[in-house]
């Protein structure tokens, strides 16, 4: 298995003069999910290089084992430094895609063309595709090959209205992400709020809000190993090279 994670390269929240970015939990956790898993990881941003961190996220109420572990990790923080473009990857090179939230995506893989052509990638190839808290917002305009909205008819869930409005930040994002996924179709589903919630439609997976990252993750591979060959093929079949 070989994940793709598309992480914001927007730093600004808003007009409040305060900074924003990934959320730390939505990256660590899935990280470790799929290392864990055996998976190989690939992090990519629409800049290249270090992703700006929401700096909320960092702050001691919000760290979890997940976040511990990978602060300490160097191997991890050198691959966060660098991520590629993504102009630089391509479908073909992987077999799941994977979007961590925080509020920056909110500005930025909302209605990057290179995300958008990049899932829609995904989508045309039937692998899978996974989103969690604002993550689901750079799912919004992506479309099928029969030119529908993905999510349209799709069970869905994100970052609520409820949840906005308790962080205060309803007036200060672009728009409300629920209001916009439900604006292209999707059956938005809401479970508590900061508890986990993952909805898995077919080859699409969203989770909630932080507390759904490592469910998400985990709902993602569980659709990675269902797709994997049942049987090995025959000794006279296999090719040789």
């Amino acid at each position: 298995m070989h994940v793709l994670l598309v992480l914001t390269s927007h730093d600004r929240l808003g007009d409040t003069g305060k900074k924003t970015g990934f959320w730390l939990e939505e990256l660590a956790a899935p990280y470790y999910a799929f290392k864990d898993a055996g998976a190989r990881v690939t992090l990519a941003t629409p800049a290249g290089g270090q992703p700006p961190l929401d700096p909320k996220s960092d702050e001691p109420e919000n760290q979890t084992e997940a976040t511990k572990r990978f602060r300490a990790d160097k191997e991890a923080m050198a691959m966060l430094a660098s991520t590629k473009r993504l102009t630089e990857v391509a479908p073909d090179d992987f077999d799941a895609l994977f979007y961590p939230g925080g509020h920056g995506p909110m500005w930025d893989l909302a209605e990057d063309r290179h995300s958008i052509a990049l899932a829609e990638g995904f989508v045309a190839e039937g692998k899978p595709v996974a989103a969690v808290c604002h993550g689901p917002v750079a799912l919004a305009e992506v479309r099928r090959p029969d030119g529908e909205y993905l999510i349209k008819g799709r069970k869905v869930t994100a970052f609520t209205n409820a949840e906005e409005r308790a962080v205060h930040l309803e007036s200060v994002v672009p728009f409300l992400l629920e209001d916009r996924l439900k604006q292209r179709g999707a059956k938005f589903v809401e479970g508590p709020d900061w508890a986990p919630h993952v909805e898995v439609d077919g080859d699409l997976v969203t989770g909630q809000n932080p507390a759904s990252s490592a469910p998400a993750a985990q709902a993602l591979i569980t659709r990675l190993r269902q797709a994997e060959p049942t049987t090995r093929p025959e000794r006279g079949d296999e090719r040789r090279v």
